[in-house]
């Protein structure tokens, strides 16, 4: 039976008076938090670190261009098809063992990468790559939301997460032109190596094994639905982003992964012990707080990826000078990281998380303003670092909305939603609609289609959001 976490009747949010401060961390917590916020800055380094590569690459493993999209799609398939699977893996099993595990596979793929000698062996890097992450991401929340108890200290610890999370995708994208112009495009995955074999080291003295008490049966039939509908749907939308969803394959797999899904939801209404406790989706923080993560993490991606275009093709930047503007956009989702815990015991996580898709979704729009003149890299300088600020409190906001309120033993399962909702996001957003930029004859005008649609989706979710958290204040 889910726990009843719905607060007193009330028309608003509970009075916002501070929440207490956190108490200070001991010196073992701060490593403990060191090493887990840093395995998923590396994981979200890895997604955006060999973008800038990838024309450097083909040529030297004899890739075709049509084929660089598996660069992506290798590492993105297995990192989002198997979340759910092995954040319940983790809470029967162990969430430490399974989070080294994924460390030091990580670690290994990441050296295959590196020496990679033909395109099998470095898809197959980054394949293993992908099977490390979905290792390590949800067990690596789960530790993190055990470690820390719920309230201020859970926000800070979140905050601090979120915001690494946010910021590797960007120095990810500026790293990525660095190290390729300066020690070719094997280093941006030498850079990986590295990041496991500082974190590996550290993790097993420092973090505390934690797992279901009753370890209850795997659901197996459950597991092999959601893997493998997460798998086809992931499929269906990356290669679509190369050759739109007019392919066979693309429809085919598409459809499977719907029905796939489908089954999974069938299924799990009538498991013994599912993997998915539909108790909990139906909790309205855990519902409408995901909503918030899958559009905020989709349609920011989105947002730097036609930015990175239109820069590079209609404003003629440099890859350096453009990977100079979102330099800043990731100061300013630092400064957003230091405060937006602070803004969340003030407010509450549900307003934050309104507000800040709110803020989001404006400042896409006044990014709607751009043109062919340099004085647009001004405007979409500041309207995407402001808008990143913005963007950051909603991945936090979300964060503590979706697992306060949710016992130790079903964490696993929250955060396995919580970095489920990420990877998903940031894998289809791009697909979705950075296809129609890149296939409209005037990029500057598939840019605006773009951003348009960005704005609308973000403030609606923002709308529908507000009114399903009122509601579940107002049911009581």
């Amino acid at each position: 039976m889910a726990i009843d976490t719905t607060p007193a009747p009330s028309t608003r949010e509970a009075p916002s008076a501070p929440r207490p401060r956190a108490p200070k961390l001991s010196t073992r917590e701060k490593l403990v938090l060191f090493v887990l916020c840093a395995a998923q800055f590396m994981v979200s380094l890895d997604f955006s670190v060999l973008n800038v590569a990838l024309p450097v690459l083909g040529p030297d493993l004899g890739m075709s261009t049509s084929a660089l999209q598996w660069a992506v799609t290798a590492f993105a398939l297995p990192s989002g098809g198997f979340l759910l699977l092995f954040g319940r893996f983790g809470d029967l099993f162990g969430r430490r063992r399974l989070f080294l595990a994924g460390l030091a596979l990580f670690g290994l793929a990441s050296l295959l990468a590196t020496f990679a000698w033909d395109p099998a062996s470095f898809l197959a890097g980054r394949a293993l790559q992908g099977v490390g992450a979905a290792a390590i991401v949800p067990t690596g929340m789960s530790l993190l939301t055990t470690t820390f108890p719920e309230g201020p200290q859970r926000d800070r610890a979140l905050g601090i997460s979120g915001t690494l999370l946010s910021l590797g995708f960007t120095v990810g994208m500026v790293l990525g032109g660095v190290l390729t112009d300066t020690l070719g495009w094997r280093s941006t995955m030498g850079l990986l190596t590295l990041f496991a074999l500082l974190v590996l080291p550290l993790a097993p003295g420092l973090l505390p094994e934690s797992r279901t008490p009753d370890r209850p049966r795997l659901d197996i039939p459950g597991a092999v639905t959601v893997t493998a509908g997460l798998l086809a749907l992931i499929y269906a939308l990356s290669t679509a982003a190369e050759r739109g969803f007019g392919g066979a394959d693309v429809l085919v797999t598409l459809v499977a992964g719907i029905a796939l899904l489908a089954a999974f939801g069938f299924i799990e209404s009538r498991a013994a012990a599912p993997l998915v406790s539909l108790p909990m989706l139906r909790r309205r923080t855990v519902a409408w707080g995901n909503l918030g993560g899958l559009v905020t993490f989709s349609m920011m991606t989105t947002v730097v990826f036609v930015l990175t275009l239109y820069f590079q093709e209609v404003l003629h930047l440099s890859a350096f000078r453009t990977g100079l503007v979102f330099g800043v956009q990731g100061v300013l989702s630092v400064v957003a990281g230091i405060f937006a815990p602070k803004v969340i015991g003030r407010f509450g996580a549900r307003r934050t998380l309104v507000a800040s898709l709110a803020g989001q979704g404006v400042l896409g729009a006044a990014l709607l303003g751009i043109g062919e003149g340099t004085w647009s890299v001004w405007l979409a300088t500041a309207a995407v670092s402001l808008a990143s600020m913005f963007h950051l409190g909603a991945i936090i906001s979300y964060g503590v909305t979706v697992t306060s309120g949710v016992p130790d033993e079903e964490q696993g399962l929250a955060t396995g939603l919580v970095t489920s909702t990420q990877q998903v996001g940031i894998t289809i957003g791009i697909p979705l609609l950075g296809v129609l930029a890149t296939t409209n004859s005037d990029l500057l005008a598939g840019t605006r289609m773009v951003l348009a649609i960005d704005a609308v989706v973000v403030l609606g979710a923002a709308g529908l959001i507000w009114l399903g958290l009122r509601r579940k204040a107002t049911r009581g």
